[in-house]
């Protein structure tokens, strides 16, 4: 990646523009801020405010760098679940190969930070942004792309965009094999992935690469029904090969990988039989980077296998209790415009009074509004208006999106870094 690119974001001017951050930083540049070492609750920072744990988010870099590097797989996390390039930098600088992103906006920010490897896990067929990665891969020959294919019509809206356009290297494409009936995008069957995987091999810009899918989406899934599904995948791969579509590759690509169901993803792809060139077994699981309180917690590979590690939540939004209406029922000042809320709401955490915590015993979120979350409280809660609230939060894809700037914060407050985010 480029260094000179990310020093840029130290030298941005801290103003209006990000929620939370100290008002009498205004118009120092947030390197100057990261500088001072402020602590989040003395320093002036105002609330709501969002935080990453420097010291869980180094742990789930180096946790899943040593899982995969001891299955043998080849990682490229999903970007969009923080699209951070500093992130995007700490993840490379931790073993991973490129980024995994989902549509042209992402690949423009991966690209001007100097990603020199993107896996876009999605279907690509609007000309303007097919032109515009053949001009990349024209520029710079250290650039590698791959993205997903899954039907005869997109392969032909591919090539008919870049019919006129210089091609000096073929756009490596994946046949994206769907998780089942009612998943997501995908080819259906093998016969239709056969169809897809020659009209690419009949094309001019194009070059067949591997199989590919998302195992998330299987319907009811099950360990067993996941298994069954990569095994499909696998057997894809092997078929394709025996019918020479994989002929003159210099490696060919195998890859699934959320993060529910990357210990399925390890088991069956240390299965995947010789081929006729190596194998590129690349996991693609993104939301570890930060985990969550909720939906991954909850469903990680490390709860069913724990001899392996455990993640850790590094996220903690902190809100302020702005009225207690009565003995059951409290409000908070952050609420749908700072909080994930798509999966499951916001966990009561730590409550945080004249500069000590204590557990927030007794504190439920039951619902969200715009700026607000509203509390139930029993009666052995000790909350009162002005405490400082510590809420965790699930689903990390849509916690990043809300936040352009969040600050770093080591265990005792001190802010130590602060991470930038394109949404």
């Amino acid at each position: 990646m480029s260094n000179e690119a990310l020093a840029r974001l130290a030298e941005e001017r801290v103003d209006h523009r990000f929620r939370g951050l100290p008002p009498d930083a205004d118009g120092l540049t947030v390197g100057e801020l990261a500088a001072q070492r402020r602590n989040l609750f003395t320093g002036g920072f105002t609330t709501p405010v969002l935080t990453l744990s420097a010291e869980r988010l180094e742990h789930n870099l180096r946790l899943m760098a040593e899982y995969t590097a001891r299955h043998g797989l080849v990682f490229a996390p999903h970007g969009k679940t923080s699209m951070a390039p500093q992130l995007f930098a700490r993840q490379i600088a931790h073993g991973a190969v490129g980024i995994t992103l989902a549509v042209p906006h992402q690949m423009r920010v991966a690209r001007a930070f100097g990603v020199e490897r993107i896996f876009l896990a999605n279907e690509l067929v609007d000309p303007v942004a097919l032109r515009w990665i053949a001009a990349e891969l024209a520029a710079d020959d250290d650039f590698k792309f791959i993205c997903y294919v899954d039907s005869v019509r997109g392969v032909e809206l591919m090539e008919a965009a870049l019919a006129d356009v210089p091609v000096p290297r073929r756009l490596d494409v994946v046949v994206e094999l769907a998780a089942g009936e009612g998943a997501r995008t995908g080819v259906r069957t093998e016969a239709e992935a056969a169809r897809v995987a020659d009209a690419v091999l009949g094309t001019r810009a194009l070059r067949l690469a591997g199989v590919a899918g998302y195992e998330g989406e299987v319907p009811r899934a099950t360990p067993e029904r996941v298994r069954a599904w990569l095994d499909r995948l696998v057997s894809l791969a092997v078929e394709f090969d025996k019918a020479g579509r994989f002929a003159g590759l210099h490696e060919i690509v195998v890859s699934a990988g959320g993060s529910a169901w990357f210990d399925a993803v390890a088991e069956v792809f240390e299965r995947i039989p010789d081929l006729s060139a190596p194998v590129l077994k690349l996991l693609r699981s993104g939301a570890y980077v930060s985990h969550d309180d909720g939906h991954y917690r909850e469903l990680t590979p490390f709860t069913r296998i724990p001899q392996e590690g455990a993640l850790e939540p590094a996220f903690r939004l902190w809100t302020q209790v702005v009225s207690r209406p009565g003995a059951g029922q409290a409000f908070v000042n952050a609420g749908k415009r700072d909080a994930a809320y798509d999966l499951h709401l916001p966990y009561a955490q730590v409550v945080r009074r004249d500069g000590a915590e204590r557990p927030a015993t007794g504190i439920e979120v039951t619902a969200l509004s715009d700026q607000h979350a509203w509390l139930r409280t029993s009666p052995e809660a000790d909350l009162e208006v002005g405490d400082w609230l510590g809420l965790g939060l699930s689903h990390p894809c849509t916690v990043f999106d809300k936040w352009q700037l969040i600050p770093v914060a080591e265990a005792d407050g001190t802010v130590v870094d602060y991470i930038r985010t394109f949404f």
